[in-house]
């Protein structure tokens, strides 16, 4: 099968679909989601890339998108790849300082904003960004800042577009794109130093739908997707593209925090997530069985029993299970298994790709116990996404699945794991150093995490970099632990601290609404959060639940101390990357005095 080029797929797309839809997003205005078929995809995009030769922007040039998820977005990558132009997308929660720092190390002259939150933080750095020119603003209730003489709305960016006046230099860079041209340039934020650049190429892409194509056949032209995660991350751009090129459509969820809603409002067939999407539906159906008595607490229970040995023991192994066990099954199917679904919103589900971090066991085995389709994926920018995923049939709970079809790995020094292949990228941008550092001159990348292959299923053990070793010599594995405790319903974030210290101990920023309901439930009395969470009662509830979930860890490994705290781990102080993993370096300075109080 051939696949389409990103610079023509648009095109080629809606050639095949016409006035179906390709994309709704949803009018906060009127609470509607608005269609936009291929064929004004297609219009859009034209008019998008004749804009940008109006511009004067060149082949390889920089682009920056600098927004949260709109079909504007789309139709930047898709304007910019007919133009043989590159796209940098920029995480909607990205600092000024990170803004400025891109926008100079890419020479990005033309950089697009979504709200006004990226506005502002662009508007605040552009006298610190020389190549930088002009801001053009997707939404037009934007204020603009009375001293900003350069700013253009979108719509007067696509005026420029009209009537295709540039279609014929557009088609004729179209023809000459190259598999071996940079299509993106994605910076990682990095939980240590300055963010890196990774290049993407168009052959990267082309491979990525080849193997997916192998891989996942299922996904269709009639299914719905839900474009939940920022398109800025490879996960959600590498599967956004993937969809689209299957003619899915996709729906886009513009706010992050409101997917508990859209996602009722959709009703999507797939929809690719991080496992804390999963943690918390866990922990929703573990509170209300706590809550339930009698039959009622007796049918969830046996639902979840049953449907474990049902899809894990049989249906997972490619075996049929006993008829009675089946009947059983379809039983609670048609009960408790669909109402949990249509309750999340996934009862149209088909399956969920989950990557981004460890799932744990406990949820992985739940969410499959109960019918969901949860494909866990291991993947990096530098990888193009997908690295291995579970397959349908005998996948392994505990590991991250089976290699990509096409894609080398073996295990190298510190059990580290090494790949090579097409869908990997040629290095970092203007890093010749950092590409040298993590690229072998035999052209395996290093991914910095390590593990064990075993036939064809990868097993993460730890990330490298992260591993810390106790002032007794013992080496502990954060992520691990955080991943088991982060399972807990009273648990919001984790921070495991332990490098060169005697024992382990952990920050804990505690789910606030939880603590609250605990406290009225024993007549505690407070003034402040800090108070409540220094309660004896409190603090002996957040032991035992700790010291549950940490048995099946070493002695050393296990959490001797804990400090609860009164607000969360946030961004604007540095402690967050844009795609909320822990700035581990940050944390530990941020909250010294806090930790070494846990060893006085």
């Amino acid at each position: 099968m051939s696949y389409h080029h990103l610079s023509v797929l648009v095109h080629r797309q809606a050639e095949k679909y016409g006035d179906k839809t390709a994309l709704k997003y949803r009018d906060y205005e009127t609470s509607q989601w608005i269609p936009i078929s291929w064929n004004e995809f297609s219009q859009t995009v034209r008019q998008a890339a004749n804009a940008l030769v109006a511009l004067g922007v060149e082949p390889q040039e920089n682009i920056g998108v600098f927004s949260q998820n709109k079909p504007e977005c789309l139709f930047m990558d898709f304007g910019a790849y007919a133009n043989r132009a590159v796209t940098i997308p920029l995480y909607a929660t990205s600092a000024p300082a990170q803004v400025q720092y891109i926008v100079n190390d890419a020479q990005i002259r033309y950089l697009f904003v979504g709200e006004q939150f990226q506005y502002d933080a662009a508007f605040s750095v552009f006298g610190f960004c020389p190549s930088l020119q002009q801001l053009i603003i997707f939404d037009r209730s934007v204020v603009r800042d009375p001293r900003d003489t350069t700013s253009i709305y979108y719509d007067e960016f696509l005026e420029k577009g009209k009537g295709l006046p540039y279609n014929i230099l557009v088609e004729e860079r179209t023809a000459t794109v190259s598999d071996n041209d940079i299509a993106n340039i994605l910076y990682t934020s990095g939980t240590t130093g300055e963010p890196k650049g990774v290049m993407l190429m168009h052959y990267n892409y082309m491979e990525a739908f080849r193997t997916h194509d192998i891989r996942i056949p299922v996904l269709t032209d009639k299914d719905v997707s839900m474009n939940f995660l920022p398109l800025t991350h490879i996960f959600e751009r590498g599967w956004t593209y993937v969809c689209l090129q299957r003619g899915t459509q996709i729906c886009v969820n513009l706010r992050p925090q409101d997917i508990q809603t859209t996602i009722k409002e959709i009703r999507p067939t797939v929809m690719c997530s991080v496992p804390r999407f999963w943690e918390k539906v866990y922990q929703g159906v573990q509170e209300r069985i706590g809550q339930e008595t009698g039959l009622k607490k007796t049918l969830m229970l046996d639902a979840i029993k049953v449907g474990r040995v049902h899809n894990l023991d049989y249906v997972r192994k490619g075996k049929n299970p006993p008829l009675m066990l089946h009947l059983k099954y379809k039983f609670y199917e048609k009960t408790v298994y669909a109402l949990l679904k249509k309750t999340i919103g996934i009862e149209n589900g088909i399956f969920f790709p989950t990557a981004g971090a460890a799932v744990s066991d406990e949820v992985c085995e739940f969410v499959h116990s109960v019918g969901i389709n949860m494909v866990v994926g291991y993947g990096l920018t530098e990888t193009t996404a997908t690295v291995s995923c579970f397959p349908t049939k005998n996948f392994v709970i505990g590991s991250v699945g089976v290699l990509m079809p096409d894609l080398e790995a073996k295990i190298g020094e510190d059990n580290e794991i090494l790949l090579r292949g097409k869908t990997i990228t040629p290095g970092y941008y203007k890093k010749a150093e950092a590409t040298a550092a993590t690229i072998d001159a035999d052209g395996w990348f290093h991914t910095g995490d390590a593990g064990r292959i075993e036939g064809d299923t990868i097993y993460l053990t730890e990330r490298i970099k992260d591993l810390f070793k106790t002032s007794n010599g013992k080496y502990i594995s954060p992520q691990a632990l955080e991943a088991k405790l982060a399972i807990d319903r009273y648990i919001d974030q984790i921070a495991i601290i332990a490098d060169q210290r005697k024992f382990v101990s952990a920050l804990i920023v505690p789910v606030y609404g939880c603590v609250k309901e605990y406290a009225k439930e024993k007549g505690i009395e407070y003034n402040s959060m800090e108070e409540l969470l220094q309660h004896s009662k409190v603090q002996a509830l957040f032991r035992a639940r700790i010291d549950t979930l940490q048995q099946q860890f070493a002695h050393y490994e296990q959490v001797k101390r804990f400090t609860l705290l009164p607000e969360p781990f946030s961004m604007e102080r540095g402690e967050l990357t844009n795609t909320l993993k822990l700035k581990r370096a940050v944390v530990a300075k941020n909250y010294k005095e806090m930790i070494d109080k846990m060893y006085d």
